[in-house]
Formats: C-alpha cells, sequence, structure tokens
C-alpha cells in the first residue's frame, strides 16, 4: 500500500476517535466554532471525509484523464464562495440534517468504516481513479485522499476546538502532505513573497496568508 494510503488510515482512525469524544457528545447541539455549524453538523462534516472515501470506491472510475491535485482545488465551487452562498449553505444543511443521527451512531458508523478502508484501499490498483464529491472530473485515488486527509486535519481542529478539547496530534506522515497543499494553495491565492515573509519575516508579513 502506499504511504499516501497509510497515512490515510491514520488520518481516517483519528476522527473516528475524536468524534467518539465524550464532549463532542455533550455539545452536539451547541454551535461550533464555524459560524452556521453546529457541533453535530460539524462532526457529520468531518465524519464525511471518511464516509466520502468508502463510498467514493464503490462507484465504477470516470473514464476521463484526472486531473492534478492542484487543479482539482481550481475547479471546486466552494473556494472564495461567500458563507452565505449556496454552496456552503448546501454544505452547513447536509451537515445539519445528518445529526440528526446523533454522536454515538455517527462515531461508531465512522468507526466500522475506518476498518472497512483498511481492507479496501490496499486492494485499490495504483493508478486508480476516482470522483471526488465536489465534481464531475477525475482525480487519482492517492491525490483524492490527500484532500481528505486535508479536511480532517483542518476539521479535527474546529471540532476540538468548538468542545475544549486537544487537536489530535497528527504524524509527520499525514502534516506533511497536508501542509505541502495547504502552502502550495495560498502561494496560489497570495503569491510565493506573501507566503515567504509569513513564514519568515513577521515585520513583512500580509495581513493572512490563508489558503482559502
Amino acid at each position: 500500500m502506499t504511504p499516501i494510503r497509510d497515512a490515510y488510515l491514520v488520518a481516517a482512525a483519528s476522527a473516528a476517535t475524536l468524534l467518539n469524544d465524550p464532549e463532542v457528545a455533550a455539545s452536539w447541539a451547541a454551535p461550533s466554532a464555524l459560524r452556521g455549524f453546529t457541533v453535530g453538523g460539524l462532526s457529520v462534516h468531518l465524519a464525511g471525509q471518511v464516509l466520502f472515501v468508502s463510498q467514493t470506491l464503490s462507484e465504477p472510475p470516470p473514464e476521463a484523464e484526472p486531473v492534478s491535485l492542484l487543479g482539482h482545488y481550481a475547479r471546486v465551487l466552494w473556494i472564495g464562495a461567500d458563507i452565505d452562498d449556496e454552496i456552503n449553505v448546501s454544505i452547513r444543511r447536509g451537515g445539519e440534517a445528518g445529526a440528526a443521527e446523533g454522536a454515538a451512531a455517527l462515531a461508531a458508523r465512522t468507526e466500522a468504516v475506518v476498518r472497512e478502508l483498511r481492507d479496501a484501499l490496499p486492494a485499490q490498483p495504483a493508478d486508480r481513479i476516482v470522483h471526488p464529491p465536489a465534481g464531475p472530473w477525475g482525480l487519482r485515488l492517492d491525490d483524492f485522499l490527500v484532500t481528505r486527509m486535508m479536511e480532517i486535519a483542518v476539521h479535527s481542529d474546529d471540532l476540538a476546538h468548538s468542545v475544549a478539547v486537544a487537536t489530535p496530534a497528527l504524524p509527520p506522515a499525514v502534516i506533511d502532505p497536508v501542509l505541502a497543499l495547504l502552502t502550495a494553495l495560498a502561494v496560489r491565492r497570495h503569491g510565493p513573497t506573501a507566503v515567504l515573509r509569513a513564514l519568515s519575516r513577521a515585520e513583512r508579513a500580509t495581513a493572512t496568508i490563508a489558503a482559502f
């Protein structure tokens, strides 16, 4: 199995563990750190980064040539969209609807899918192409898993902050590709000089180099 697939399984297991934290269930209906999301809705969105993978593997591979990882982010509709634009409203609506399942059931379902993926991912061909949920284009499976690791890392921090627990510590095998992706997206959005200054010269840094 590729290092990315191994790393993804680590990230997925970490997300399942966080979803099972008693503080998540205790705060289920409370507002989260993300505007418009309850803790339950945000939890559903985090769990989706595991559940989406299982769902995606069950679908036939697209016939079209895959786009690159950065090409994928050039096509997604939510980048640059306002919080009240339909794409973001739809994401929150889906999370809130799914929260009716409850904390325990969502955590158990996520853990079950992680176990399934431990068998399913090694069985996938090295050149497997998938349809990402964000669009009709194709993406290499390993690139798709990097997108899911980024979502898991970011939203695990959001959820942990929302319920006042420590953000899960993810190993370098997970964090390194996530940071590489976010850095590349930040460079594309702000330019290399802005990112260079933010990382090395606080006195000349711009206000933000956020990737999104």
